[in-house]
């Protein structure tokens, strides 16, 4: 038996997935769920091959709930926007369908997905740089602390600093880890806030007190909060830049 979860916030949009797949008795619908927080919970607990994802949702978006995920199954994303068509292949889904969709261009998505399968061609995991969705969500991070699920606004953010496989996200409540690299948030974030000092910080512009000297050739950079973080060789001019020093 194949487990499938549907994830939109539309209770119609929900239900024509849930009708399509009467026709393919192998597919079982285990949950449906109208938001991300409760599709990464029913993810965790049932663990579906499969699952039909809405892009824009109440709370957080379906690129950021997929960002929460361990182990995430395939994906066939279902929206009424096609502005993140590319977005999606990029991370490698399965199809993208644009509401309103056929039962015949339903049946292409499952059709491609079950040869795709059948192949035992090498599973597609989607990309651990799931990419950023245009709008509100480039003014925050999601991340996930235990169970909960929490949305940090930019604005919260001190700096950034790399830990192993994670970033640590640290603000005036305490520090986040988030699965991604200082690279991604390099190449994402706002230029003109935040700004690498070094391979293994970030920090905001406007939270930068003074540049002092440390140990031989190098420099810290003391933060509003207290907080010393290093500057590298090629961090200092770029940091003295922008700070117009």
């Amino acid at each position: 038996m194949i487990k499938t979860i549907i994830i939109d916030d539309e209770p119609l949009a929900r239900g024509i997935v849930a009708e399509y797949l009467q026709h393919y008795p192998d597919i079982k619908v285990v949950q449906e769920c109208g938001d991300g927080f409760e599709g990464v919970k029913a993810i965790a607990e049932h663990k579906p091959d499969l699952i039909f994802l809405d892009v824009q949702m109440p709370k957080i978006n379906g690129f950021e709930m997929l960002e929460l995920l361990d182990n995430a199954p395939d994906v066939i994303f279902t929206t009424a926007f096609d502005d993140y068509a590319i977005k999606a292949f990029e991370t490698h889904a399965v199809d993208y369908l644009l509401k309103p969709f056929s039962r015949e261009r339903f049946d292409k998505a499952i059709k491609r997905w079950m040869e795709n399968k059948s192949a035992n061609s090498e599973q597609q995991q989607p990309n651990s740089q799931w990419p950023i969705a245009n709008g509100q969500e480039n003014n925050r991070v999601v991340v996930k602390t235990g169970t909960k699920i929490r949305i940090i606004p930019l604005h919260e953010i001190i700096y950034l600093e790399a830990d192993d496989d994670y970033v640590k996200i640290h603000t005036a409540e305490g520090s986040f880890l988030k699965k991604k690299t200082l690279s991604f948030f390099e190449s994402v974030l706002d230029k003109a806030q935040f700004i690498r000092v070094h391979r293994s910080y970030m920090v905001k512009i406007q939270e930068v007190v003074r540049i002092e000297p440390y140990e031989k050739d190098s420099h810290i950079a003391i933060l509003k909060s207290g907080a010393k973080v290093p500057i590298s060789k090629t961090g200092y001019p770029k940091l003295k830049s922008i700070l117009g020093i």
